[in-house]
């Protein structure tokens, strides 16, 4: 894929939409990091996010609407969408018809139809379109990919993965209303990072089922979600997504025919990036202690001692945005493209039908 539209010489401009979670913790920070990249503008009306935003970055300029940013389109070299779900579409559209490459924070449509067509927008008019899918670049996922390469497990026959959470009460807030246009829950907020490491993992999906369930009082959208995807390749992903998990089972168990890797613990780069750590700020990024490496081995329980450990690859979220400043640089396709995206809604949307009909749903691979 070749971009028309590229951008050479100064660094590239950023306009981010929405300073919540999203922007301020991942975006901003990881942006401000990138070589080649500076964070021009935020849009927020929000007088608090403005002073935080301000705070660590003296010198922003700040828009109240996205409007502004169209209007001055000319002035600016991408756009960051991590504002909330429903408005990821109509945004990312107006940007792409204001001639600006577009980066949109994961899920970046309620529906696969939805993300193909801007897919389609973006290749008509020759200009970039990504999604945010930070969790290919968590320091478990790339340890993983190395030892699949390098044939350390043999054939991969089960895929476990687990992005679990104890959080028994709610947190409020559009992430967890049940309205369809907030297309909230867990499904497709941390589904969106367990399906698309799956696929790139182990390549497209022909079977999907799924129990989708609503745990806490009170709560209006999914909150324990598990996905049972069948590849193409005979791989089978058995994927869980909670809030409700008293006990946290392992991030990743995989099961080879020679060995199987099992890892415990969450990649450390966001609690890094909440705490205020910066990349950048010292050699250690993405780091994790020997303590929490992963154990390979076969016949017995790595909690019992049994294989040897491994030692995690540094997690790399810089590399997402680095990635992004050579696409617009050179006219290449983008580390994460929107046609991907589609495919792990595909997957999304078929989880959330099989858990309501209580069956099996078969895709089609050939679309």
């Amino acid at each position: 894929m070749t971009l028309t539209g590229t951008r050479t010489g100064p660094p590239l401009r950023v306009g981010l939409v929405g300073y919540g979670l999203a922007g301020s913790v991942f975006h901003a920070p990881l942006i401000t990091a990138t070589d080649g990249l500076v964070l021009d503008t935020v849009v927020t009306g929000n007088p608090e996010r403005r002073e935080q935003a301000r705070g660590e970055f003296p010198d922003l300029r700040f828009a109240a609407s996205p409007d502004e940013l169209w209007e001055r389109a000319g002035t600016l070299d991408l756009i960051v969408i991590a504002s909330p779900n429903k408005t990821h579409v109509p945004l990312a559209t107006a940007a792409l018809q204001a001639g600006l490459p577009v980066v949109v924070d994961k899920p970046v449509a309620g529906t696969a139809a939805e993300a193909r067509a801007l897919a389609a927008l973006a290749e008509e008019r020759g200009l970039l379109l990504s999604v945010f899918q930070n969790r290919r670049w968590d320091n478990d996922f790339l340890t993983l990919a190395r030892l699949i390469d390098t044939g350390r497990l043999g054939e991969v026959q089960r895929f476990e993965s687990r992005f679990e959470r104890w959080r028994p009460e709610l947190k409020g807030g559009w992430r967890e209303s049940g309205a369809a246009e907030e297309f909230g829950g867990l499904l497709y907020d941390l589904g969106s990072h367990v399906v698309d490491q799956a696929l790139v993992l182990f390549g497209p999906a022909e079977q999907v089922y799924a129990e989708v369930d609503v745990r806490r009082s009170g709560a209006a959208a999914d909150d324990d979600t598990f996905l049972a995807i069948t590849h193409a390749n005979g791989v089978r992903s058995h994927l869980y997504a909670s809030a409700t998990a008293a006990q946290l089972g392992p991030r990743f168990r995989v099961l080879g025919s020679t060995a199987g890797y099992v890892k415990y613990g969450l990649d450390p780069q966001e609690a890094d990036l909440r705490e205020g750590r910066r990349p950048g700020a010292d050699t250690s990024w993405g780091v994790e202690p020997e303590s929490l490496w992963g154990r390979i081995g076969a016949g017995e329980s790595p909690l019992s001692g049994g294989g040897h450990p491994v030692e995690t690859e540094p997690g790399d979220y810089p590399a997402y945005y680095a990635g992004i400043a050579t696409a617009l640089r050179k006219g290449i396709a983008p580390p994460v493209t929107g046609y991907e995206a589609a495919a792990t809604l595909d997957v999304l949307e078929a989880a959330r039908r099989s858990a309501q009909e209580g069956t099996t749903i078969t895709l089609d691979t050939e679309s």
